[in-house]
């Protein structure tokens, strides 16, 4: 697997945001869904990285730039056929690196509260975040978990 950073103009990458953003909309209310689009990725305050096995894509994620010293996690996502192969611990790995490598003191994230999300619930656990309140612009919604984890 190899991590790149991406300027999200690959036809791949585009269907695997698009399939990202259909799905999020499939099991959410749409106004409990923060996921970034196209134009959301591109943002100068947003690095976003794809990982590659080969021509395949396996999976991405991005880093918000909230303040000097707090970042968020964004569109972590792996490819329904690249499922169970540590795909999603890798790009949170680097992720949680990059964050380190530019002395955030804090990197956060929000997802939904229902169960197709418990997988991610327990991977951000066990990388050390810890269930917070609404950040940054967030609001509190039935429909978010948040959780932080200090660097």
């Amino acid at each position: 697997m190899r991590i790149e950073r991406d300027d999200v103009s690959r036809p791949a990458v585009v269907a695997l945001i698009d399939y990202h953003l259909r799905s999020m909309h499939e099991i959410s209310p749409p106004d409990s869904v923060f996921a970034l689009d196209l134009s959301g990725l591109k943002h100068r305050d947003v690095t976003f990285w794809t990982i590659w096995e080969g021509d395949d894509l396996l999976g991405m994620g991005g880093l918000k730039q909230l303040d000097a010293a707090h970042g968020e996690i964004k569109s972590m996502r792996t490819a329904p056929t690249a499922l169970r192969r540590g795909v999603a611990g890798a790009m949170l790995d680097h992720i949680i690196g990059e964050a380190r490598a530019r002395s955030y003191r804090r990197l956060s994230l929000e997802t939904d509260s229902n169960a197709p999300f418990a997988p991610a619930w327990a991977m951000y656990e066990r990388a050390g975040f810890v269930p917070c309140g609404p950040f940054g612009s967030y609001s509190d919604t039935s429909f978010s978990r948040y959780f932080t984890r200090t660097l």
